[in-house]
C-alpha cells in the first residue's frame, strides 16, 4: 500500500537525477545563505559548483550536533524567521538543545513523508490511530499528526504518560493503530493486562514505534503481547522529524524516503565513507528543507545500508534496524557493549519480563558492569536453586555475546522504573 507510489516506485535511475538536481540545489542554498557552512566549505577549499556526481557529496564537511548548538538559536536557518512557520527543538539533556525550523513547504513535505510512514504500517483513511508520542517541542507528536491528517485518518492527540487512561481510551474509541515509543508500547500491554483486558477486547492491528533503539526480539513481545504489526520507524529532529525511514509489512530494512534524503554509513573515527552493507555511523543530507538544509549530518546512529529489491515494490534504498549510539555505546574494560545486545539476549529468555536497566560503576581502576532484569512473578518467588540457575544462565549467555564478565542481579516484578517516552536503560556512575 502506497502513500505516493511516483516517488516510492520511482526507478533508480530517475531517483538519483532527482537527488543529484536536489542536492546542487540545497548546496546552493546552504552556502549563500548559512553563513556557517559558507565558512566551513571555503575552510576545506570546496564550493557547491565542485559536485558533479553524487559520489562528490563525501568531498563535503560534516555537519555536527555541536554545530547547531554553536549557531544557537536560528544561526543555521537559511530562510528568514519571518518564514519560519514552526520551530521545535531536541531532547537533548545536555547544553543548549538543537533548535530546527520549518517553513510551511517543509511542513507539507513532513507532512507528506509521514503519511507515506503510516501507509506502510497499513494505515487507511477509515483508522484511528493513537498517538502516544509527546507533544510540544519533540517532534514525534506533531509529525504523526499531520501525516494521519493528510491521510484522512481519525488521530487521537492523546501523547504519553496516564496509561490507565491511555487503555480505557483504546478501548471505547476503538484505536487501531498504536504509536510511541517500543518501551512504552510494553508498558502499555502490561497495563492491559493489569486492567484484566486481553489484546482481543481492543481493535489494534498495528503500531509504528521508534525514538530509541530496540530489537528484533523486543518486536516480538510487542506483537504477542499487543497482538498486532510492529512496525519501525525512524527520524530525529535536526533531518526533519520521524518519517525519515520506514520499515514495510516485510521488515527487512527501514526504507529511506531517497526523494527527499541522501544517507550514508561512515566510520565513527575516521569519517571514511563505508561500502554498502558494512556497520557504522548514519550520515544524512536534505534535499528539499529550506528552513534548516542539513549537509552530511552525523547522526551518532549505528547501523548499515541495505541494497536489496524489496518484495512490496519500493525502490529506495533500506538501512537497518538502528543497533545503538555512538554516544550511547558503554566501554567496558576495552569491549564496545551496545544496549540492544544486552537486550536481545534477555529477551530469548523465557523467565524474564522485558525490563532492565544496566548499572555501569568502578572499583578501583576496574569497571564493572550489571543488569539487572525483572523476572515473571511466578519466577521469582520460585525455589532459591532455580533462581541461582537463572542468574546463571543469563550471566553465561551475556558475557558469551559480549566477551566482558557482567553481574546479574533479579528484581521482582514492576521494580524497575517505567517510561512513558524514552526508556533510560543505562545508569553511568563512573566518573571517567
Amino acid at each position: 500500500m502506497y502513500w505516493n507510489q511516483k516517488f516510492e516506485c520511482l526507478p533508480r535511475e530517475a531517483l538519483k537525477n532527482l537527488q543529484l538536481e536536489r542536492l546542487k540545489q540545497t548546496l546552493e542554498r546552504a552556502y549563500h545563505n548559512v553563513p556557517h557552512y559558507r565558512n566551513i566549505m571555503q575552510q576545506e577549499s570546496i564550493e557547491p559548483k565542485d559536485l558533479e556526481s553524487l559520489e562528490d557529496l563525501r568531498k563535503f564537511p560534516f555537519t555536527r550536533k555541536q554545530d547547531l548548538r554553536d549557531n544557537y538559536p536560528y544561526g543555521m536557518f537559511a530562510v528568514s524567521l519571518s518564514e519560519v512557520v514552526r520551530i521545535h527543538s531536541s531532547s537533548g539533556t545536555t547544553g543548549k538543545p538543537t533548535v530546527v525550523g520549518y517553513t510551511r513547504n517543509d511542513l507539507n513535505t513532513w507532512s507528506e513523508l509521514m503519511a507515506r510512514a503510516l501507509m506502510s504500517a497499513g494505515v487507511q483513511k477509515e483508522d484511528v490511530i493513537q498517538n502516544a508520542y509527546g507533544y510540544g517541542l519533540f517532534t514525534g507528536g506533531l509529525g504523526v499528526h499531520y501525516g494521519a491528517e493528510k491521510i484522512g485518518a481519525s488521530i487521537i492527540p492523546i501523547s504519553g504518560g496516564n496509561t490507565k487512561r491511555q487503555v480505557m481510551i483504546m478501548k471505547d474509541y476503538e484505536s487501531t493503530i498504536l504509536t510511541c515509543t517500543p518501551s512504552y508500547a510494553l508498558f502499555i500491554a502490561e497495563v492491559i493486562k493489569e486492567m484484566g483486558l486481553k489484546p482481543a477486547d481492543l481493535k489494534l492491528k498495528a503500531g509504528l514505534f521508534g525514538a530509541e533503539p530496540w530489537s528484533e526480539n523486543m518486536r516480538k513481545e510487542i506483537e504477542e503481547k499487543l497482538e498486532i504489526l510492529a512496525i519501525d520507524i525512524y527520524g530525529l529532529s535536526e533531518i526533519i522529524g520521524p518519517g525519515v525511514a520506514v520499515e514495510c509489512k516485510y521488515k527487512s530494512g527501514l526504507h529511506i524516503m531517497e526523494d527527499h534524503f541522501i544517507v550514508e554509513v561512515i566510520n565513527p573515527k575516521t569519517g571514511e565513507v563505508l561500502p554498502t552493507g558494512e556497520k557504522g555511523e548514519l550520515v544524512f543530507t536534505s534535499l528539499t528543507k529550506e528552513a534548516l538544509p542539513i549537509i552530511r549530518y552525523r547522526t551518532g546512529d549505528i547501523s548499515r545500508i541495505i541494497n536489496e529489491k524489496c518484495d512490496c515494490g519500493r525502490t529506495s534504498i533500506k538501512i537497518g534496524r538502528i543497533e545503538g549510539r555512538t554516544d550511547d555505546m558503554i566501554i567496558i574494560r576495552g569491549v564496545n557493549v551496545f544496549p540492544s545486545q544486552i537486550e536481545h539476549v534477555l529477551l530469548e529468555i523465557e523467565e524474564v519480563e522485558p525490563n532492565y536497566q544496566i548499572i555501569v560503576d568502578r572499583e578501583g581502576q576496574l569497571d564493572n558492569l550489571e543488569v539487572q532484569v525483572e523476572v515473571s512473578e511466578k519466577t521469582f518467588f520460585d525455589e532459591v536453586k532455580r533462581l541461582e540457575s537463572l542468574n546463571k544462565k543469563i550471566r553465561n549467555e551475556i558475557e558469551s555475546l559480549l566477551g566482558v564478565s557482567v553481574r546479574v542481579k533479579l528484581v521482582e516484578p514492576k521494580t524497575i522504573t517505567r517510561s512513558e517516552g524514552k526508556a533510560k536503560r543505562v545508569i553511568d556512575k563512573r566518573k571517567i
